[in-house]
């Protein structure tokens, strides 16, 4: 799909965990929840739906979850999994809390190709 954006994310992703001692973020999925979006900041949505098509619920079996697309070592190392097992199982605002935090500490080139037009 974006097999070149891709490889230079996880590069990037792979160099900020060397860093940073965490995983990065991000990737694509299946279906949302309309609803629940609704309750979240719209530059989230914004996030969600550039880097996963706005489907919050996203499994496409690559290893990104969820509509800000974690790691799964990224969602575990900043608290999701106090959320739930992975980010395509907590809910929207569950996401966001834990990707203000990956912010927090990476900024937003922890999404990097969506993360400055979208944060």
């Amino acid at each position: 799909m974006f097999s070149a954006l891709r490889t230079n994310r996880l590069t990037r992703i792979s160099g900020a965990a060397a860093v940073l001692g965490t995983a990065g973020v991000l990737m694509m999925g299946a279906t949302g929840n309309a609803s629940a979006a609704s309750a979240v900041p719209s530059n989230w949505n914004k996030l969600a739906q550039c880097e996963a098509s706005g489907h919050w619920d996203a499994n496409t079996g690559n290893g990104f979850y969820g509509g800000l697309q974690f790691t799964q070592q990224t969602w575990k190392a900043f608290g999701g999994h106090k959320h739930a097992p992975r980010a395509d199982k907590a809910t929207p605002k569950e996401q966001v809390n834990i990707a203000k935090k990956v912010l927090a500490e990476q900024g937003v080139n922890a999404w990097p190709v969506c993360g400055p037009k979208s944060l």
